[in-house]
């Protein structure tokens, strides 16, 4: 099940939590709990993805989204993603999450995660592709910059993340069947 209590309580947590712009940190601190576990008693791959979250919507709450897209009836999806799995985070572990915007090019907004064990080891780190969605379809990422009041051009994209995006854009769509 999505983690909504987990997810209200992250947002009146950062409810007053100063403003970001693009390329600043959401900190965000977690417990992985016992419905967070496989069946090797860490922190599942899957839920991993799902607790991401927890930093991603507060994240677009302190940016201004949120309250952009209640006004324009937007939503948000997430159109790609890669994870590195480095160290194990075991029940009860505590973790620290840092989510910020990297940038943006003419279709899709890139999120960076990671996740920080105390002892300031990177268990894992994640990039997110994220777009804004109307019902005529995607919503220019400019456009979503305009409406937050954002202006200058975009954040340059690390090299790692422009390869990622040329590497994305050689893969088939749809998937090819044998």
């Amino acid at each position: 099940m999505y983690p909504f209590i987990r997810l209200a309580k992250e947002m009146w947590v950062h409810r007053n939590a100063p403003p970001l712009a693009p390329g600043e940190d959401h900190v965000s601190h977690h417990i992985c709990w016992p419905w967070d576990l496989d069946m090797w008693a860490e922190l599942n791959n899957g839920r991993t993805l799902t607790l991401y979250d927890l930093g991603r919507i507060p994240l677009a709450a302190r940016g201004g989204l949120v309250t952009v897209m209640r006004e324009t009836g937007w939503g948000l999806t997430i159109a790609g993603s890669s994870v590195r799995y480095r160290r194990r985070v075991r029940f009860m572990e505590r973790i620290e999450m840092r989510s910020r915007v990297v940038g943006w090019d003419a279709r899709f907004i890139y999120l960076e995660q990671s996740m920080w064990k105390r002892n300031g080891e990177c268990a894992s780190h994640a990039l997110f592709r994220s777009a804004l969605t109307r019902d005529t379809g995607i919503v220019p990422p400019d456009e979503a910059v305009r409406a937050l009041g954002i202006a200058g051009p975009a954040p340059e994209l690390p090299d790692w993340i422009r390869a990622w995006i040329a590497a994305e854009d050689t893969r088939p769509w749809p998937p090819m069947q044998d």
